[in-house]
């Protein structure tokens, strides 16, 4: 996400959709994503302590992208923090305009993958770890709804070859490792399909999501794409 590093300068009001700009720029109004964007995701609604460590990663060099990194240099932990709580309270998009989610063997199987998993593979469902809507998990795993192909694409690419990487746990390498490439793009098409809220509930009850697998239980690092 692309982040402002500073309030504004002569006379422009310092109010915090001013000082966001910087990231509105690339990530669209209130951070709602490009639909074909690979490095511009969505990152309104996601988990706000998700979003903050990303921020650490760009600063750090752990996550690789030299405009974010650039962008992120000079952000303090409090700024950091600001910035990711603007965002998180945000809103997805309704895309009335979209056209409805693809049917077929190719929607069949990201279906399965995404809510189910492949148990024969070791790969297990993304809804698991992003919820059974896939609109993500406090506080540290993003929602997957309403993020472009291209975008997914790529993260699995860089998981895939560890380009991208979390402290603890490490899982989504590990996972994207156990994919084949028509599972990942299966996956992803289903995933790009959908629109905030379609996701049919998996294995929510009472509106509580249930444990999460043993080896994605997190300390202050993060998981997922």
């Amino acid at each position: 996400m692309c982040v402002a590093a500073g309030a504004p300068a002569g006379g422009v009001p310092d109010t915090i959709e001013q000082r966001v700009a910087a990231c509105t720029s690339c990530h669209g109004a209130q951070g709602r994503g490009l639909r074909d964007g690979a490095s511009a995701p969505r990152i309104a609604g996601q988990p706000a302590a998700y979003l903050a460590l990303q921020l650490r990663y760009f600063q750090s060099g752990q996550r690789k992208d030299d405009t974010m990194r650039y962008i992120t240099k000079p952000l303090t932990p409090d700024y950091a923090k600001e910035i990711a709580g603007y965002f998180a309270s945000q809103t997805m998009a309704v895309d009335a305009g979209r056209p409805s989610p693809s049917a077929g063997e190719l929607a069949q199987r990201g279906a399965q993958i995404v809510l189910k998993g492949d148990p024969s593979r070791g790969v297990p469902p993304c809804a698991s770890c992003h919820g059974s809507r896939l609109a993500g998990r406090e506080p540290l795993i993003p929602g997957l709804a309403d993020l472009s192909s291209n975008y997914l694409k790529s993260q699995f690419a860089q998981w895939r070859s560890h380009a991208r990487a979390a402290d603890r746990p490490y899982c989504m390498s590990v996972v994207a490792n156990r994919m084949s490439e028509a599972e990942i793009d299966a996956a992803v098409q289903w995933l790009a399909d959908r629109r905030p809220g379609d996701v049919p509930s998996t294995d929510a009850v009472g509106g509580r999501e249930p444990p999460l697998p043993e080896w994605c239980v997190m300390d202050e690092a993060g998981a997922g794409l």
